[in-house]
């Protein structure tokens, strides 16, 4: 499976940016995809998930804000955001995974399939 993530960009504060990740290479709306982000300096931290075309799942900082959504025809996967702020600045990357259980959503360790990231930079 290849990911190929787009749509990042430089936005000011309260703004909004959609990012998109195309899959390839055998991938099918039985796989959990999800969004996770790296700031500088830190630690990459789970975003959202879709479990298996089925429910979505978001991490704290940014629920109510952003919108994980999927495309099985067109083999994509969609991150809306909202509301942007300075601390959502990070470089954003997809991941899937074929067989990850539920329990594991927020675990990046747990994914077998990355995308190659793209930067978001929230800034006046």
């Amino acid at each position: 499976v290849q990911l190929q993530a787009s749509g990042g960009g430089m936005v000011q504060p309260g703004g909004s940016l959609r990012l998109s990740c195309a899959a390839s290479g055998g991938f099918s709306r039985t796989y959990t995809v999800a969004w996770f982000r790296q700031a500088a300096e830190k630690e990459r931290e789970f975003v959202a998930a879709n479990f298996r075309s089925q429910n979505t799942y978001y991490g704290d900082s940014v629920k109510g804000r952003f919108t994980i959504s999927r495309d099985n025809a067109k083999n994509t996967v969609y991150l809306q955001m909202n509301s942007l702020k300075p601390e959502d600045t990070a470089v954003y990357y997809c991941a899937a995974d074929r067989s990850l259980i539920l329990s594991s959503i927020g675990a990046k360790s747990q994914y077998d399939y990355w995308g190659q990231g793209t930067q978001v930079t929230v800034s006046s």
